[in-house]
């Protein structure tokens, strides 16, 4: 897989949720902080986010705007700012309770909003995610993120009229919808004038090369002479401007990320210690289970343990 699919793979568990939700106003939600991430869809009518965080400004939002909230933060969702804010919960499947306000007949403006939220293990987050801004709003406009609105119409249509095979197409289309906003802000940050971080790793040719090649093959022999080679650059140029960009030099983030697919392994799959070992780049079973220690402060094996018990 590429990169930005890569670090939404590593971090993801569990099953996302969604709801469609209408309100005539006045209306205010309440989403209390996660360890996941979510965003909001404004199909018909406008609202307000308002960040529980200090300094932060509501934001308003029109027809088509999408919100992503990667850093699992409270908030709030209202007709306008003031509004009391009601509690959103979920039940344990995931579906969404009927409160007070879903029986409102305020006599405001009508609103239809659409809402997801994703499980993320905050344990290995990838950098890419890690530096995202507390509030990713992509403002819709016309001609822009065509395949974002694509997805926006398809899951809006099965929640609102589900269909047969509706189990099935919403996890996927949530799945979906997760990589459209997060290339969405990738392709908007590497058009402005100073791109920085992750957006501007992912802008440079050399240095997407070198994580093309760490991330198709973590088990490979890698040097920083042959991931220069890649990028066809000197070894030092090359480590300059990696370490530059990514914030960590070729071989730690090399190393990082054999850790990270291994701990993913070791969770999703019921692997010999041996076969987990050769898929991180270690030829010795042993080098191998000291290395994880050293990176998650247990063994292998009871690392598994540990997260098939939780």
């Amino acid at each position: 897989m590429d990169v930005l699919s890569d670090a939404i793979a590593v971090m993801r568990t569990g099953r996302p949720h969604s709801s469609r939700t209408y309100r005539r106003g006045p209306w205010g939600m309440r989403f209390h902080p996660s360890n996941g991430a979510g965003f909001h869809v404004v199909l018909q009518g406008s609202a307000w986010l308002l960040p529980a965080v200090d300094g932060a400004q509501p934001v308003a939002l029109g027809p088509g705007d999408v919100v992503f909230l990667a850093h699992g933060r409270g908030h709030g969702l209202a007709s306008e700012p003031g509004v009391p804010l009601e509690e959103f919960t979920l039940e344990l499947d995931g579906s969404r309770p009927r409160t007070r306000q879903d029986d409102s007949e305020g006599d405001g403006a009508a609103t239809v909003l659409l809402c997801g939220a994703y499980q993320l293990d905050r344990a290995r987050a990838h950098p890419l995610l890690a530096e995202l801004p507390e509030v990713v709003h992509l403002p819709a406009r016309v001609g822009e993120h065509p395949s974002l609105r694509a997805a926006v119409e398809l899951l809006g249509a099965e929640l609102a009229d589900a269909q047969p095979g509706s189990d099935a197409v919403v996890p996927a289309l949530l799945d979906t919808m997760l990589l459209y906003i997060l290339r969405a802000w990738w392709l908007r940050e590497r058009t402005t004038g100073h791109p920085a971080g992750w957006a501007a790793a992912l802008r440079d040719p050399a240095v997407t090369a070198a994580l093309d090649a760490i991330h198709d093959d973590p088990a490979g022999p890698w040097t920083v002479e042959e991931l220069g080679a890649r990028a066809g650059l000197s070894r030092a140029a090359f480590a300059r401007r990696f370490t530059a960009t990514v914030g960590a030099p070729p071989l730690a983030y090399l190393t990082w990320w054999r850790m990270t697919t291994a701990g993913r392994l070791l969770r999703e799959e019921d692997l010999p210690l041996r076969q987990v070992a050769e898929r991180a780049g270690y030829t010795s079973e042993f080098a191998f289970s000291k290395a994880f220690k050293r990176e998650f402060g247990v063994a292998p094996g009871q690392y598994r343990k540990l997260r098939a018990a939780g």
